[in-house]
């Protein structure tokens, strides 16, 4: 027997589905709201200071209302997770659409990698954060900030999709936003393969941290208790961690 709660709900999405209720709409945006926050504060983790929550939070809410729209009620599917991709993606492809890094920042950024090249050409061996920045003159606080800062450009480089105009001409087709082709399935295969390799390369803490936090969802402060270290220690190995995975990606995409 459903709960008065369920009934209720059921109610509320009828008459959105039905009718395009404001008042229902209303009310399933502010039951999933939490949801925007959720994917607006873990992607948001790294990403530069000038880049500001209410942005992604918008973006967010793009997503979710596109979810509602979209969403077939009647499917044996949870909406919290179909408006997870939406969300996750609008907030994504709308960073995607902006150059939020800054000249000075993709500057310095250049001169990092090329730092980073030169040194290990030198000791043929992967360098740390701190032999860098004693390089080009930096802290090694603000080397990793820096390269963690364009390190979602290159996720974000590797998740673009094929452009819509080939030899000059315009294709007028009509996607299955459900089905990847053929090549694309092995795209993805390639750049996940790339990517796996990149982690394979970190040590076994950075590797557990990562996998922690992306895979599994936890925050640093639940990553910090499992592991018994304090939460900015994991956040120091989350951003090293971070600046590895930037480097080998810089070479690769």
């Amino acid at each position: 027997m459903k709960s008065i709660q369920e009934v209720e709900e059921h109610k509320i999405w009828r008459e959105w589905i039905e009718i395009r209720d404001s008042h229902a709409g209303n009310m399933l945006v502010k039951k999933y709201m939490p949801l925007v926050n959720y994917h607006v504060q873990r992607i948001s983790v790294g990403l530069p200071k000038n880049i500001h929550k209410e942005e992604l939070r918008s973006l967010g809410l793009m997503g979710l209302y596109d979810a509602l729209k979209k969403f077939d009620y009647g499917r044996d599917l949870k909406f919290d997770t179909y408006a997870s991709f939406r969300i996750r993606g609008a907030i994504i492809d709308g960073l995607r659409k902006e150059d939020w890094l800054s000249r000075s920042a993709r500057e310095k950024t250049k001169r990092i990698e090329q730092a980073t090249e030169a040194l290990e050409q030198r000791y043929l061996r992967k360098v740390a954060p701190s032999e860098v920045a004693k390089e080009v003159g930096m802290t090694e606080a603000d080397v990793v900030h820096t390269m963690n800062e364009g390190f979602l450009a290159n996720v974000l480089s590797m998740e673009e999709q094929p452009k819509e105009y080939e030899d000059g001409e315009q294709k007028y087709t009509i996607r299955d936003e459900k089905t990847l082709s053929p090549e694309e399935e092995l795209i993805n295969h390639e750049r996940y393969q790339e990517l796996a390799e990149v982690i394979e390369q970190l040590n076994e803490k950075e590797q557990l941290v990562v996998s922690l936090f992306y895979k599994e969802e936890l925050t640093f402060t639940e990553i910090a208790q499992l592991l018994g270290l304090s939460t900015s220690r994991i956040s120091q190995i989350h951003s090293k961690a971070l600046f590895k995975m930037r480097t080998s990606l810089s070479k690769i995409i």
